[in-house]
């Protein structure tokens, strides 16, 4: 999503506006702009594409300094991927940029055009800066006219806006999407959509809350509530390593942060297991034995880590297992009370839905647990508990290493809860934890499996659509692989749970309908070995993940099988997520498409 840097020193700031976007690439984007204002001017350069075209602009331009500016990275919503939707915006004294979708704005943009307003983009973005410029006409008291004119918004934001003349004030704003508050380590305030943004200026961070308004100088700052009462936030000390952005040794931050996932495993692992007596330690103010069922809400591949989770937790507790998507799950009635225990996974902790889905759980009485990867996050500070991941910064828009360390945490809570209701006893308790301290080495063992995938992946690299089946905990890492691939290949790729093959899709098998199946040796291999012979009866051009065993038994078939590390039922999860990470890699390597920052995604959808 959008990311947003203002910096308000006295000094020059241009070279720190580029630093910081570069940190929130990551996030995704289409377009990339800065303004600056000094002695009364503002200057501001806005490129359509990658940073290195804002760069080039800002060189062949020439530098024009200020001791404040604003700059951004947009995701397109409201308007094309141009220039001039590009942000920042500047109406009239008002130059701001934005995180977020302003729901009421086509609303707002025909009351402005009816009053002479002359816009110049598509953007909702543009019709704030009409409003907070309109209001400044009736209020001249800054703070009030800007929370008075952000007051009629409806929808999400965060905003950083400078006024023209005012060059030692930098305001921001947010409702619904993240911004935090840089305070320098001399002089000097900083806004940014997050912690990374202000790392190369500050490790004292505020984190707005919900409504907040910041009114910042060089020599301090003072934050309102949506009432516009006076308040006092709290600083955290923060430490965010921006030397994990390198891609040290590899091509893509893909392929570096696949190959981090035994390590970044392992560090989960070591957070909740004791790998002496190999017990797992969750909170233990969780009381489990109050509830009644569990429900996991989620988007995009933390919805397929929570339907992994969902056939452990099941089985561990004989407890009833929901798992929703968040977005739709918050615009249900859904029953929900005190015995519920209630679950959000998200890498960002920031993901729109799921927070509204937090929020709406908490309303209703259950106690909210969050599994996230950023521990200052929103939905860290909002769950009642919060199981962290340590997956680290993850800076491609598609996830791997992070969805590792989400099932991780998922299935130490699955032997956690299972262990503290009695459905399983001590020593079952025991041999599963035994079992995923192997995780970071058969991982790591899996990985071998890299030339063959990468063969398979040249033939793959011409087909336009394929298919990846699986039963069990299977179904939803075959989910996982398609939506790889259809991330950053663009390949229309769909997962099935191999039982509903002769439901309707077994119509698609042909000769050229290439099929992943994901098939590792447990108790359901031999139903998903019926649905092999189904698809090689009717010429399909099938490829098996199994193990050793079963992969010599599916060639005599005259089918194509890579073999895994072997590996019980319980770890199958995490060691075929990687052949199916792998090829979507090396498929996208083959096609030559943007593997870190795929067109249209965002690395963390703050708006609906």
């Amino acid at each position: 999503m959008c990311g947003i840097i203002g910096i308000v020193t006295g000094h020059t700031v241009v070279t720190g506006l580029i630093s910081s976007l570069k940190l929130l690439e990551y996030r995704g984007y289409d377009s990339a702009g800065i303004a600056t204002m000094q002695d009364g001017q503002v200057w501001r350069e806005r490129a359509a594409g990658k940073l290195a075209n804002l760069e080039k602009k800002i060189k062949d331009d020439g530098v024009r300094e200020g001791g404040i500016g604003i700059g951004h990275t947009r995701w397109a919503t409201h308007g094309a991927p141009t220039e001039g939707n590009a942000h920042p915006h500047i109406v009239d004294n008002v130059i701001i940029v934005h995180n977020g979708i302003i729901e009421n704005y086509a609303e707002l943009r025909d009351e402005l055009l009816e009053n002479g307003a002359n816009m110049q983009s598509e953007t909702d973005t543009e019709v704030i800066g009409h409003l907070i410029s309109q209001q400044l006409k009736i209020d001249k008291n800054i703070e009030t006219a800007v929370q008075t004119a952000i007051g009629k918004l409806t929808g999400a934001f965060a905003l950083a806006i400078m006024i023209k003349g005012e060059e030692n004030l930098l305001i921001g704003a947010r409702k619904g999407c993240p911004l935090v508050v840089g305070i320098g380590d001399v002089e000097g305030h900083y806004i940014g959509s997050d912690a990374l943004a202000l790392s190369p200026f500050s490790r004292q961070i505020i984190y707005l809350e919900e409504g907040d308004f910041v009114f910042a100088s060089k020599e301090d700052y003072r934050i309102f509530d949506q009432a516009g009462t006076l308040v006092t936030r709290d600083i955290n000390h923060v430490e965010v390593q921006s030397a994990t952005m390198d891609k040290g040794n590899h091509k893509h931050y893909m392929a570096k942060e696949f190959f981090e996932q035994p390590d970044v495993v392992q560090h989960t692992l070591a957070h909740y297991l004791n790998m002496d007596d190999n017990q797992i330690n969750i909170d233990a103010n969780l009381d489990i034995k109050k509830f009644d069922r569990i429900i996991i809400v989620s988007c995009g591949t933390s919805y397929y880590a929570a339907s992994v989770a969902k056939y452990w937790l099941e089985e561990a507790t004989n407890m009833s297992v929901e798992v929703d998507v968040a977005s739709e799950y918050r615009y249900r009635n859904p029953p929900l009370n005190a015995k519920c225990l209630f679950i959000v996974v998200s890498q960002s902790g920031e993901t729109a839905d799921s927070l509204a889905a937090l929020r709406l759980a908490k309303h209703k009485g259950a106690t909210t647990v969050a599994i996230v990867n950023v521990s200052t996050s929103t939905m860290s500070r909002e769950a009642d508990f919060v199981l962290p991941t340590f997956a680290g910064i993850e800076v491609c828009v598609a996830s791997t290493k992070a969805f590792m360390c989400q099932i991780s945490v998922l299935a130490t809570l699955s032997i956690a809860l299972g262990k503290a209701i009695g459905h399983i006893n001590a020593d079952q308790a025991t041999t599963m934890a035994s079992d995923l301290a192997q995780l970071p080495r058969l991982i790591n063992d899996a990985f071998m499996v890299e030339p063959e995938i990468k063969e398979l992946a040249h033939d793959i690299s011409k087909v336009e659509h394929m298919l990846f089946l699986g039963r069990n905990t299977s179904f939803p890492i075959a989910m996982e692989g398609a939506l790889k691939l259809k991330e950053i290949t663009y390949i229309h790729a769909e997962g099935y749970a191999a039982g509903e093959l002769k439901h309707g899709p077994i119509a698609l098998i042909d000769e050229k309908m290439p099929l992943i199946i994901i098939a590792p040796d447990n108790e359901v291999y031999e139903k998903t070995r019926s649905n092999i012979e189904e698809i090689a009866a009717r010429g399909g051009d099938i490829t098996v993940l199994t193990t050793q065993k079963r992969a010599k038994e599916i060639r005599k078939l005259g089918l194509k099988a890579i073999a895994l590390p072997d590996c019980s039922s319980f770890l199958a999860p995490f060691i075929y997520t990687v052949p199916v990470q792998l090829l979507a890699y090396h498929t996208a390597v083959h096609m030559g498409t943007d593997v870190d920052q795929p067109r249209n995604l965002a690395k963390s959808v703050t708006v609906e």
